[in-house]
C-alpha cells in the first residue's frame, strides 16, 4: 500500500516517475489565464490568515461545504475567519474522491510544509502553523508568485479597467514575472444582460468615445485593444453559456444596437446576430494585434435565484450546459479563416461530452503560421480533475497533436493555487509513462522528457511570445 500523497503520488510506472521527477517538475510555470487580482500583487498583500488566502472567493470550497450541510453563514456570511476556517476542516474528510482533497494536501505540503491531513481534529494545529507562516514576509502575494517559480501571469481584465496596476507592477524592478493583462469583453458582448447599458457608459469614459452607435462600440473597442496591447497585453478571453452563429450585414446589427440602447426588447435571433458580428470583429482585431483568443464554451451560470439575489455572481451556483456546438463552432473558425484573419485560438469546453467536437474542429483550422495554432484547452472548471485531464488530453492525443499542447492553467483566484501545475503534470507524466509501460510509446526519454516539458512550459512560451 503506498503511502498517502508521497513523492510518487499518481505516478504509477517507472516511466511515469522518470518524466515526473527528471523532466517536469522544476520546470516553470506559465500562467497564461487566472483571476487573481493585480491589486493584490502591486500592494504586495500579505494576507492576514488561512481563510483569507484560502477560503476567500473559492466557489470550488464553498459547494464542497453547501453540499455537507455547512450554514450559508460559515460559508459566505458573517461568521469569524476561524469559524470558516472550521466549518472548512469539518468538511475535508467527506471531499476524499473529489479534486479539492488532492488541491486542499498540495497546498499545505508545498507552501507551508504540512503533511497532516486535514480535519476537526488537526484543525487547530493547522491553522495556527499556516497562519504564524503568513505573517512572515516570504508569504506575501509577490513572494508566493516566486518561491512557486511563475514567468509568466495573464490576469482576466475588463476593457474598460484603466491597467493602473499593471503598469504599477512593471515599473517594480523587484518583480520578476510578467504579470499582464487579458482583454475580457463579456460585458459589452452580452446584449440583453442587465447593466449593458450602464457599461457602455463605463466603456465610453475609458475609451473617451460617445457610445452612441454601434460603430462607436467598435471603435471603443478598437481603442482598448491598442490601449492594453500598449500594457503588454497578448490574450484575450470570452466566457459563453452556448456557442451561436448567425451572420448578419453590420446594418442589420446597428439597427438592433439602437433597440438596444432605446431599452427595446431583443429577439434571440438578433441577440445572436449582435453577437456573432460583434465576435468576428473582435477576432479580425486580435489576429491583427497577433493575439491569441481564448473562448470558454459552456458554463450556464447563476442557476439558484435565490441566492443569485442573494450574494451575487461567481459564488458556486454555476454548471454545464448541453446544446449545439459543432456547427457554429466550424462557421465562426471558418468565416474568420475564409478571411485569413483567424487568430491563434484555445478552445475550453465545460462539458466533456463535447470533447471530440472541439478537438476535430481544431483540426479543421491549423496552419503553418504555428504550431498548434488552434489548441483544445486544458481541462477547465468541472474537468480540472484527474478523470476530467485524462479525457481532455486523451481526446487531444487521439484526434490531434498532444505534443503541441499550451498545457495547464490555474483558472484560480488564489495565490496558492500554483500547486495544480503540479498536479497536472503528475497526470500528464503518468498518462504518457502509461503508454510506455505498455508498449505504445517507446521509452525514448530523449523525446518523451522533451515532450512533457513543452506541454508544461516550451509550448506555451512559444506560442504566446510574452517574455520576461
Amino acid at each position: 500500500m503506498k503511502k498517502f500523497m508521497d513523492d510518487d503520488f499518481l505516478l504509477d510506472y517507472e516511466s511515469s516517475k522518470i518524466l515526473y521527477h527528471e523532466y517536469a517538475k522544476e520546470m516553470p510555470i506559465y500562467d497564461y489565464h487566472c483571476h487573481l487580482s493585480p491589486e493584490e500583487i502591486a500592494e504586495n498583500k500579505q494576507f492576514r490568515n488561512l481563510t483569507e488566502i484560502w477560503l476567500n472567493g473559492d466557489h470550488y470550497k464553498w459547494r464542497a461545504m453547501r453540499a455537507n450541510g455547512i450554514s450559508e453563514d460559515l460559508i459566505t456570511g458573517n461568521a469569524s475567519d476561524k469559524e470558516k476556517f472550521d466549518a472548512w476542516a469539518k468538511t475535508m474528510p467527506s471531499c476524499i474522491g473529489n479534486p479539492l482533497y488532492h488541491w486542499t494536501h498540495l497546498e499545505l505540503k508545498r507552501y507551508f510544509n504540512i503533511d497532516l491531513p486535514l480535519s476537526e481534529k488537526t484543525g487547530d494545529e493547522i491553522w495556527e502553523r499556516c497562519n504564524h507562516l503568513l505573517q512572515q514576509k516570504d508569504f506575501s502575494a509577490q513572494s508566493i508568485i516566486k518561491k512557486s517559480n511563475v514567468h509568466v501571469i495573464c490576469t482576466t481584465d475588463d476593457p474598460a479597467d484603466s491597467l493602473d496596476f499593471h503598469k504599477e507592477i512593471q515599473a517594480n524592478e523587484r518583480i520578476e514575472t510578467a504579470v499582464l493583462p487579458a482583454f475580457r469583453p463579456d460585458k459589452g458582448i452580452e446584449i440583453t444582460q442587465q447593466g449593458f447599458l450602464l457599461y457602455l457608459e463605463k466603456l465610453s469614459k475609458a475609451a473617451n468615445i460617445e457610445i452612441s452607435g454601434y460603430q462607436d462600440l467598435l471603435k471603443a473597442f478598437e481603442n482598448r485593444v491598442d490601449y492594453f496591447h500598449e500594457a503588454g497585453c497578448r490574450v484575450s478571453d470570452h466566457g459563453f453559456d452556448h456557442l451561436f452563429y448567425d451572420e448578419a450585414t453590420l446594418e442589420e446589427v446597428s439597427a438592433i444596437f439602437d433597440k438596444a440602447i432605446q431599452g427595446q426588447s431583443i429577439t434571440l435571433s438578433e441577440e445572436n446576430k449582435y453577437k456573432t458580428y460583434t465576435l468576428l470583429h473582435l477576432g479580425k482585431l486580435y489576429h491583427s494585434h497577433d493575439w491569441a483568443m481564448q473562448l470558454h464554451i459552456g458554463a450556464i451560470r447563476n442557476n439558484n435565484t435565490k441566492m443569485f439575489k442573494k450574494i451575487g455572481p461567481d459564488a458556486g451556483f454555476d454548471s454545464m450546459n448541453d446544446f449545439e456546438l459543432a456547427k457554429p463552432l466550424n462557421q465562426f473558425l471558418n468565416r474568420l479563416d475564409s478571411e485569413n484573419e483567424l487568430p491563434k485560438t484555445i478552445l475550453y469546453n465545460l462539458n466533456p461530452a463535447h470533447n471530440p467536437i472541439i478537438a476535430s474542429a481544431a483540426g479543421n483550422f491549423q496552419n503553418e503560421e504555428a504550431r498548434g495554432k488552434l489548441q483544445f484547452g486544458t481541462g477547465w472548471w468541472f474537468n480540472d480533475q484527474k478523470d476530467g485531464m485524462i479525457r481532455q488530453m486523451t481526446d487531444l492525443a487521439s484526434i490531434g497533436l498532444i505534443s503541441n499542447f499550451v498545457g495547464m492553467v490555474t483558472d484560480s483566484r488564489s495565490f496558492l493555487s500554483y500547486t495544480r501545475h503540479e498536479y497536472f503534470r503528475r497526470i500528464l507524466c503518468n498518462l504518457i509513462g502509461g503508454w510506455v509501460h505498455k508498449g505504445e510509446a517507446p521509452d525514448d526519454y530523449d523525446i518523451l522528457g522533451q515532450m512533457v516539458q513543452d506541454i508544461c512550459y516550451n509550448n506555451a512560451k512559444t506560442y504566446f511570445e510574452i517574455t520576461r
